[in-house]
């Protein structure tokens, strides 16, 4: 290991397989002997628990992690501590920790980040598969299972706890519920993912898998995970997702703000880096499964972008026309509304067409109706934009009215391009006929 890193095991650092092994027959992807992958009592399963100032929360949940593997899992297994640069007690409570469990171990980083700790681990890991798993325990261990037997049977290479699939159970803040949301859907957007749940703080991958990807992340922060998995999405590999119970963790030490921020950094890096060919990704899988998931970000999204910009500005032109016509009429707001809805109605129809390549009646109520509210954006922000001009000018004239409305329609614009390519018509780009 690097000179900065310090580690401390006591005793067997791989527990031996359980004392009394759970049948795992009504789970998918759990015969594991028998599907190419190592027998349950030979697998070895290491799970890192990334730590900065979790002095408090520490103990109970190494303990609690331990015991349950100890007497529910069927593999043999070892948890390590990755301390990344605490400054409180996190690391003297680590070191108690390995000491006194089996199977548990500590390792500490000096300097800060997430991602930085799971590269460094998992890169000095003789493992067969790598894990990780948030201290505070927010997802509940019986989904551990799930998550690694479907790699460990070789069914599949990465495995992501997702909480906005159906099936999880949920209980968290609107705030971050509407946060995560936003970011998976602008995820979908840029880089043409397909994957559900980026930042949920559970997911395992293969030691193969990791060793070819690791190499070509940069981040050391948050936007580690999603940016592995992009990366693992469009090497072909495949990910398998758990639907999770998680609670949300009410002492969070996540900064909301500046998480953000470097997550949007992190897409403008990783997006210019593969449209330019600086990051290169092996196939790791066959070609087939590599090129559906490089596909909507490499190759479709400048077409798509371009036939969404026609379509706009052909909208655009019939939408001032309404406007003119009823707002000889009706007052301003009415007028902006009608012709929003309107033109939104036929822009929806043509974008599914021409710009997405969707045909066929299969899910076409359902995409008018989230077009529909991918239009509310729209009619919030014109309404919004012309409130605002009535309340700062007395009387104004058509002109001014119009160059409000298309300046308020373009950002509006922007954004219903993300929602049409991440969620109006999702289900359509993935299964839909073309």
């Amino acid at each position: 290991m690097a000179s900065a890193e310090k580690q401390l095991s006591h005793g067997q650092p791989w527990l031996p397989k359980i004392r009394s092994m759970p049948t795992t027959d009504s789970i998918p992807g759990t015969r594991l002997a028998s599907l190419g992958g190592p027998a349950p009592g030979t697998a070895r399963v290491e799970i890192v628990v990334p730590v900065r100032n979790e002095e408090r929360g520490l103990g109970p949940s190494v303990r609690r992690l331990r015991g349950y593997l100890d007497h529910a899992f069927p593999c043999r297994t070892r948890i390590t501590i990755a301390d990344n640069g605490s400054t409180d007690g996190t690391w003297p409570l680590a070191q108690a920790l390995a000491a006194d469990l089996d199977g548990v171990r500590a390792v500490q980083l000096d300097r800060p980040g997430r991602g930085g700790a799971l590269r460094s681990v998992w890169s000095a890991s003789e493992a067969d598969v790598f894990a990780y798993m948030d201290v505070d325990l927010s997802t509940d261990l019986n989904a551990l299972l799930p998550l690694v037997a479907p790699l460990l049977s070789g069914h599949s290479d990465v495995a992501i706890g997702t909480r906005l699939a159906r099936g999880a159970r949920v209980i968290r803040g609107p705030k971050r519920e509407i946060i995560s949301r936003c970011y998976n859907l602008l995820l979908h957007a840029t880089l043409g993912t397909r994957f559900s749940d980026a930042q949920c703080g559970f997911k395992a991958i293969r030691a193969d898998a990791a060793r070819a990807l690791l190499p070509l992340t940069k981040d050391t922060g948050w936007f580690f995970d999603t940016e592995l998995l992009v990366l693992a999405e469009r090497a072909g590999l495949r990910i398998h997702e758990v639907p999770v119970d998680w609670i949300d963790d009410p002492d969070s030490r996540v900064n909301v703000v500046g998480t953000a921020v470097a997550d949007l950094r992190g897409i403008a890096r990783l997006g210019t880096g593969l449209a330019r060919g600086v990051i290169r990704v092996p196939a790791l899988r066959s070609p087939e499964l590599r090129s559906a998931a490089a596909g909507p970000a490499q190759s479709r999204l400048g077409g798509q972008l371009a036939r969404f910009v026609l379509v706009g500005v052909a909208s655009t032109a019939v939408y001032v026309l309404l406007y003119l016509l009823l707002r000889g009429v009706l007052p301003a707001q009415a007028a902006n509304a009608i012709s929003l809805l309107l033109t939104a109605v036929a822009n929806t129809a043509v974008n599914r067409r021409v710009t997405f390549g969707i045909r066929g009646r299969q899910h076409a109520a359902r995409h008018q109706l989230r077009g529909l509210i991918a239009f509310g954006t729209g009619l919030a922000l014109t309404s919004a934009a012309l409130a605002a001009l009535h309340a700062s000018v007395a009387q104004p004239g058509r002109a001014a009215e119009l160059t409000v409305l298309i300046a308020a329609n373009l950002t509006a614009t922007l954004v219903r391009f993300i929602l049409y390519r991440g969620w109006v018509f999702g289900h359509g780009r993935r299964g839909g006929a073309r």
